[in-house]
Order: C-alpha cells, then structure tokens, then sequence
C-alpha cells in the first residue's frame, strides 16, 4: 500500500483512516507517510520513532508549524459504531476513527507538505505519535527533548478539530486526588466504624454548589469547569469502608498557571486531603501577532477559544504562538459514530493553501 498525496484530501483521509493506529500502533501509518514524503525533493526528512518531521529550507523571513498528531483512542466497542476501522462514506460524510481527531487534519498537512514546494514563509510539517495518552510518551514531547531545533518557528498551527475556524490557546488541566479516612468494621455492626464513603459526601455537595469561571484572555472568553471524574473505596459488600478518594479535575484558563489552579481546589476542598496527581498549562490565545491575524482574516471567520488542553500549550512553552485549526468537529471526537464531512477537509486545504502562498 501506498499514499497518494496529490489525490483528492478527502480520499487521502478515507486513506489514513484505513490504517489502525490506536496509540502505541503508529508504525505502520508512520512508515507509509514517511515512504511518501520521500518523493518530494523540496522537503528535509526527519524521523524519531515514529514521529517524523518534514520542513522546507528556502531561508524565508518566517518559518510556520504544521502539527498533527497520528494515533488515534481505542476502537469502539460497540458493534453497530460507523466510527471505527475500516471508514465508510455516506452522502460525502467520512465515518471512521480518527475522521476528526484528527486524520482529517493530517491529511490536509500531507497535501500541503506535497504541493507546497515555494511556499511563502518555510514550513516545518510535523507528525507524532502517542498524543491520546500519558504526557510521557507524546512524540511530540520526545522531539522537544531529543531535537528542539526541528521545533523552532515564528508560529504553529495545530490541525485538531475546530469547524473550520481559528481556535486560539487552550485551557490548562490539573487533576486531583481528594480523600477521606474511616474506620473499617463489620456491616453487621456498622456503629463501630467510621464510613470513609458517606464522609466523601460534602466533597460531592461543594462540586455540585461550585460555580464555574468564565474567563476572559486576550480577547477570547474561556470557560472553566471543575468536576468528579471517579470515585472509588471500599474492599467488600459486607465492610463498612475505612478509605474513600475522589478523582477531580480541574480545567482552568490559560491565564492561571498549574499552581495557582492548586490554590483553588485546596480552597475549595479546605478540611479534606488533597493531592494533585498531574497538570498541565494552558496557552495564551497567541492572536496578537500579526501572522496569526493574517491566518484568521484568510480563513474568515472569528477566533473561538479551546477548551481542551492541546498540544499548542507544548509550543508555547517554547515560546512560539501557537493556535488550533482543523477540520470536524471537536465534539465528535472519540464518538463511536465520529465523522467529518469531505468538504469540511477540503474546505481546510483551501484556506491553508491561500494563506501560505500570500
């Protein structure tokens, strides 16, 4: 098998999405893009694992990032799902995993990495493994350690799914262990212990009563939420429980930093055990600069916020202005029905193309 990446964008998706390449399974879809690219004289291959970086070198002024991540969340278990492996098309709607998160995307980098060989900035195409799981094993976390050179640019642009307008930033994400401690006894004689469980209930209660921010960054309105994800205690149906932990997450503008999100869940939840497990910041919008307001005036439409964590936090951390733009979705993303519209991947080709020939 081989890609075609001077065909249809919609039939190269259809393509893409035709390869399994659940996290930890990107070798095979790796391997064939990294085959393809080969072809194309104008274009410096890199390849780390399965992560592979493609860049023009015409010493342009500017230097724009491509990035797109290849793996995808597991299939969907359900049998009658249209979202999964092989894709299906229906009334120029492709059904498949992956269709929005994000192959759809991909293959629109794959189009402009083949046609794009005298662009108007240089382009640094990016394609990495490992995205849908622990921050640990991101490729494209990999490439900042192992080669932080092919990672500097002016600005990036994220290809996850925004319907097709500009979405700038993204909310960080903190997590939270919070717990309570009892007394283990007999459910018979349930007066001489302490229930860990029932003790969790006002942990629940404030979750409930907590009022959200909206937070203005930039220009953009970023909406936050603070939620139970888990809960879990007890060892058996006839022990009163002496140790219960509420899972908690934490989603926060990119104006607050992963401690200061700290500072407001242990407010919340004074009195209680606290432990934060894992977070991430945020990105600012980035949509000050003046090739980010050229992107969002050649793609027409006004700039949304992200309220997802993506990987534009990974390159603003590295000090470049980074912002999501895609086709699909984002709330069909891991659906057991995902989907994007050929015309909506054809329609983010369009845009991109004009924007990096002007």
């Amino acid at each position: 098998m081989t890609l075609d990446l001077t065909s249809d964008v919609a039939l190269l998706t259809e393509q893409l999405l035709n390869i399994n390449s659940v996290s930890g399974n990107e070798t095979q879809l790796a391997d064939l893009i990294y085959s393809a690219l080969q072809n194309y004289t104008h274009l410096e291959l890199y390849r780390d694992g399965d992560a592979i970086v493609a860049r023009t070198l015409l010493g342009r002024e500017r230097r724009v990032i491509l990035a797109g991540h290849l793996d995808t969340v597991p299939l969907p278990v359900h049998p009658e799902a249209l979202g999964t492996v092989p894709s299906m098309v229906r009334d120029g709607i492709l059904y498949g995993r992956g269709a929005t998160d994000m192959k759809g995307g991909v293959a629109v980098q794959l189009a402009l990495a083949a046609s794009l060989a005298d662009p108007a900035h240089d382009i640094t195409f990016i394609f990495y493994d490992h995205e849908e799981v622990e921050a640990a094993k991101s490729g494209l976390g990999r490439l900042s350690r192992t080669r932080p050179d092919l990672l500097e640019g002016d600005f990036a642009i994220l290809l996850e799914p925004t319907n097709g307008t500009v979405e700038g930033g993204c909310n960080g994400t903190s997590r939270f262990l919070v717990r309570t401690h009892g007394q283990a006894a007999h459910s018979a004689r349930a007066w001489m212990g302490q229930n860990a469980i029932h003790a969790a209930a006002p942990i629940l209660q404030r979750l409930s009563e907590y009022q959200p921010e909206t937070v203005t960054v930039d220009g953009l309105a970023y909406r936050e939420s603070l939620n139970a994800v888990r809960i879990s205690g007890g060892i058996a149906g006839n022990v009163i429980p002496d140790y219960c932990e509420v899972s908690v997450n934490y989603r926060f503008a990119p104006s607050k930093t992963v401690e200061e999100s700290e500072r407001v869940v242990r407010e919340l939840f004074d009195g209680f055990e606290v432990v934060r497990t894992d977070g991430a910041n945020g990105a600012r919008p980035g949509l000050d600069q003046p090739i980010a307001a050229s992107l969002v005036a050649a793609v027409g439409q006004d700039p949304m916020p992200k309220y997802g964590w993506t990987d534009v936090a990974r390159f603003a951390a590295l000090g470049i202005p980074a912002v999501n733009f895609g086709p699909g979705d984002a709330l069909l993303a891991h659906s057991a029905d995902e989907h994007v519209a050929q015309e909506a991947i054809r329609q983010c080709l369009r845009s991109l193309r004009t924007w990096l020939q002007d």
